[in-house]
């Protein structure tokens, strides 16, 4: 089975998931707000969208949401749009809130998180490129890290080509060997995201709709889904607590961004 048709006419469009509490931050703030060189994190992340050619970035809200659109209106940018989460169901259900913006869009879709303020706008600007070269349903952008303790790992076949994400607790020995990680950036052909997100199942422990499923649920379709290990070791660093967002903060300094 082939891919959808996908139009390189259409300017990129981008899913930015910005729903989560943070529970582990210690802060009453909405995960996305809390800052970083000064500046609520999720500012670093438009930034580079934007740097990347993006168009329409479609934002989506949950916990203090109205926090979050009122910070965001500070940018006075027309192509910043909103989605809602009410409930947390995943990350695949976060996109799945998004249908409405994303219908009749024939281009790319990428997927990022709104709490990953290094992110970085060449990176994305490479993958679009691939993307716009090759044309698959999925390209994930992936980093080869010498620590992937948690990391999904990717799969690959013999011939190098992608098999699956396997992730680290439910990974063999062979696999956890692997280093090349999932880093949550997706590069999706829309009409494939939008067949995907309807096949997509809540059918695990959790209960969620996971946005990884997509790319098995693609690759068993026979639609093409390919990794291309570029993004950088700072796009690595994660926050997820008060520590991490102290070494981000230090690291963004270090780099030139204050």
């Amino acid at each position: 089975m082939t891919s959808e048709p996908h139009s390189p006419a259409q300017p990129a469009v981008a899913v930015i998931l910005a729903a989560g509490k943070g529970t582990r931050m210690n802060s009453d703030l909405p995960k996305v707000l809390c800052p970083v060189v000064d500046r609520a994190m999720i500012h670093f992340v438009l930034d580079a969208a934007n740097d990347a050619r993006i168009g329409k970035k479609i934002v989506v809200v949950g916990y203090e949401k109205q926090a979050v659109r009122d910070e965001l209106k500070t940018r006075n940018d027309p192509e910043i749009v909103f989605a809602e989460q009410n409930e947390q169901l995943g990350t695949g259900h976060a996109v799945q809130m998004c249908l409405d913006h994303l219908q009749g869009h024939a281009g790319l879709t990428l997927v990022i998180a709104g709490d990953s303020p290094l992110v970085q706008a060449d990176s994305l600007r490479t993958l679009i490129d691939h993307f716009e070269k090759t044309r698959p349903a999925l390209l994930l952008g992936t980093l080869t890290k010498d620590n992937p303790e948690g990391l999904g790992r990717i799969v690959r076949d013999a011939s190098g080509q992608f098999t699956g994400i396997v992730e680290h607790k439910d990974a063999t020995p062979a696999q956890r060997a692997i280093q090349e990680v999932n880093m949550s950036t997706y590069l999706f052909s829309t009409p494939d995201l939008l067949w995907a997100l309807e096949n997509l199942s809540n059918d695990n422990a959790q209960g969620e709709y996971y946005l990884t499923d997509c790319a098995r649920l693609l690759h068993e379709a026979g639609r093409a889904v390919e990794a291309m290990p570029v993004l950088k070791d700072c796009e690595s660093l994660s926050i997820n607590n008060p520590d991490e967002l102290k070494l981000v903060d230090q690291t963004m300094r270090a780099m030139g961004y204050a």
